[in-house]
């Protein structure tokens, strides 16, 4: 299959060295005035991966054209403006697979419901779950998802990217699927900032009511609860809540260390869409208020988690 790759920032760089390595023909889109592909074109490597000749890297959007598939990797709140960028350039007949997880902060739409609407496409995918660059570059495998409101689609990513590194399941829920990854960045900042006060014991309670409450704005927005707790979020948890490597957590540790952190963390911008569906759909999102208050508004950060002890004692799967 014939892939071009947008976005050469760790993942979207990780996944095309992946693609190559189990035969695919990829190209690896990026401006050329981007630190990622200046570093690429130097060296071929990023410091986490080093990528084969095999690969080509392109600079011109025009150039993957000839894709059969294109798979995009870039910060969620700037899909709409790539998108906007493909229709300009008329690349809108090819299987559009996204593997960004969020949600857009103005119109709280799913990232699949801005690329299909906006390329007119129903060749669009998601493809989401746990794992990080440098465990499965050094041969660690995990299992992922991948889903589409496209049957015909979904079976043939996952038969065409199925590998001894990565196992991938059928999705079955593409609304719980895409809100349950995004919101885990969030609980994920959350886990760092406990992390940060040297409270990591309670990760444990807070993937449980994380889970709990993302469950329930699934269920609201029409999407099956039991999404939460599957590989798009609660399956995600080890990676993004303990993992030395999440930069989510590693945001929350440092925001209330008072340390600078220069990575982008998607859930910074997610806490702020999730509370607009929150107010949308009457959905109580205790541990998102709580970030988002923390985040946004200033509210001091020990205090804010602390209150979460103080709310009002109920059943617990309420």
């Amino acid at each position: 299959m014939k892939i071009s790759v947008i976005g050469a920032g760790r993942w979207g760089s990780y996944i095309a060295w992946y693609l190559d390595s189990i035969g695919h023909e990829v190209k690896l889109y990026g401006p050329a005035d981007t630190p990622q592909m200046i570093e690429f074109t130097n060296t071929r490597s990023n410091g986490l991966i080093t990528l084969g000749e095999s690969i080509k890297l392109v600079y011109d959007i025009n150039d993957i054209k000839d894709a059969e598939t294109v798979i995009i990797s870039i910060p969620s709140q700037a899909l709409r403006g790539l998108v906007g960028e493909l229709c300009e350039a008329g690349i809108t007949d090819k299987n559009y697979v996204l593997c960004m997880k969020g949600i857009e902060i103005e119109t709280g739409l799913r990232l699949s419901q801005i690329a299909e609407s906006g390329l007119n496409s129903k060749n669009v995918a998601v493809w989401i779950g746990p794992g990080h660059v440098q465990e499965f570059y050094r041969g660690v495998p995990n299992c992922m998802v991948i889903d589409s409101n496209n049957d015909e689609l979904k079976r043939k990513l996952v038969d065409e990217f199925s590998s001894k590194l990565i196992r991938f399941y059928y999705g079955s829920d593409l609304l719980g699927n895409e809100v349950g990854a995004a919101a885990k960045n969030v609980i994920g900042i959350a886990a760092g900032m406990l992390d940060g006060y040297g409270l990591s014991s309670l990760k444990g309670a807070l993937m449980a009511r994380g889970a709990r409450e993302v469950a329930r704005l699934i269920k609201a927005m029409g999407g099956n609860e039991l999404s939460a707790y599957g590989l798009c979020h609660l399956g995600d948890y080890e990676a993004t809540v303990f993992s030395k490597f999440s930069h989510n957590r590693q945001f929350g540790e440092s925001f209330v260390k008072g340390e600078k952190f220069e990575s982008l963390a998607e859930g910074y911008y997610t806490a702020k869409a999730m509370i607009n569906l929150s107010k949308k759909y009457s959905v109580d999102l205790p541990i998102t208020n709580a970030v988002y208050d923390i985040l946004y508004n200033g509210a001091e950060p020990q205090k804010t988690l602390h209150s979460l002890f103080e709310r009002q004692i109920k059943e617990e799967l309420m």
